[in-house]
C-alpha cells in the first residue's frame, strides 16, 4: 500500500523534496518571535534570508563546501546559538581579529568609540516582565556603518565588557534592542560554521502583539 502511494505521488514528494533542500541549502524565511532586534526589526516580521550569501553547506547540516562571500560587519545574520543551538537573529559587531568592548552602553570597535545622535523618546512593552519602561533610540556610527539601537531603562543587562579579541574564524554579535538581546553577551562568540545566512529583507509582518493587522509598510523593507 505504501509503495503503492510513493508511486503514485512521486512527482509531489519529488517536489517536497526539493522544496526541503531549497529552504535548508538556497534561501529561507526566518519569522520575528522577539524584540531583540528592536526597532530593526519587529515581533511579527518575517525576513528573508540568503542562505547563500557565506557558504555552501550541505542541507540539513553545518557542514560547509564552499565558502562563497564573508560575513562584514553590520550584517544582519541568523545562526545557531552555540549554547543550545536555538535560531537567533542578530547583528554582526566584530569580525575575527576586532578588540571589541562596551562601556556603560557605548560600543568600543579596536579603540575607536561609537558616535551617538537622533535620540527618540519611546516606551517598549517587556512581555517576559508584564511591564512598560521607558526607551531611548539612537542612531550608532561605527567605521562607516550606521543602525538604530534601543537602550532600556530601568532593566538589568550587559551594558559594559571587554575588551575582548574575537578568535579566528568566530563573530561577536549583539541585537539592536542592547538591553533585552541575548547576544554574545551572553551566549560567546558565533562559529562561522554555525551562520545560517544574512537576512535581507522583511517579507511580510504583521502586529502579533495586538489585533494581527498587516503592517503594510514593512512589506519589502530592506535592512
Amino acid at each position: 500500500m505504501l509503495l503503492k502511494w510513493i508511486k503514485s505521488n512521486r512527482g509531489f514528494i519529488v517536489l517536497l523534496l526539493c522544496f526541503g533542500i531549497f529552504r535548508t541549502a538556497v534561501a529561507d524565511w526566518n519569522p520575528i518571535p522577539s524584540g531583540s532586534m528592536r526597532p530593526t526589526l519587529l515581533e511579527g516580521d518575517v525576513v528573508f534570508v540568503n542562505r547563500l550569501a557565506y557558504d555552501l553547506k550541505l542541507p540539513l547540516t553545518d557542514v560547509v563546501l564552499v565558502r562563497l562571500g564573508e560575513p562584514a560587519r553590520g550584517d544582519v545574520v541568523t545562526f545557531s546559538s552555540p549554547r543550545d543551538g536555538t535560531r537567533l537573529i542578530k547583528r554582526i559587531a566584530a569580525l575575527p581579529g576586532d578588540t571589541v568592548e562596551m562601556r556603560d552602553e557605548v560600543l568600543y570597535l579596536n579603540g575607536e568609540a561609537a558616535r551617538y545622535d537622533a535620540p527618540e523618546a519611546v516606551t517598549e512593552t517587556l512581555l517576559e516582565w508584564g511591564a512598560q519602561v521607558p526607551a531611548t533610540r539612537w542612531t550608532e556610527h561605527l567605521q562607516g556603518h550606521e543602525r538604530r539601537v534601543q537602550w532600556l531603562q530601568g532593566v538589568t543587562a550587559h551594558r559594559s565588557f571587554g575588551p575582548v579579541t574575537v578568535p579566528e574564524g568566530e563573530y561577536l554579535v549583539l541585537g539592536d534592542n542592547r538591553d533585552n538581546s541575548a547576544d554574545s553577551r551572553y551566549i560567546g562568540f558565533v562559529p562561522r560554521h554555525l551562520l545560517i545566512g544574512q537576512a535581507r529583507r522583511v517579507l511580510v509582518s504583521a502586529d502579533i502583539l495586538a489585533n494581527w493587522a498587516p503592517r503594510l509598510g514593512r512589506f519589502g523593507h530592506a535592512l
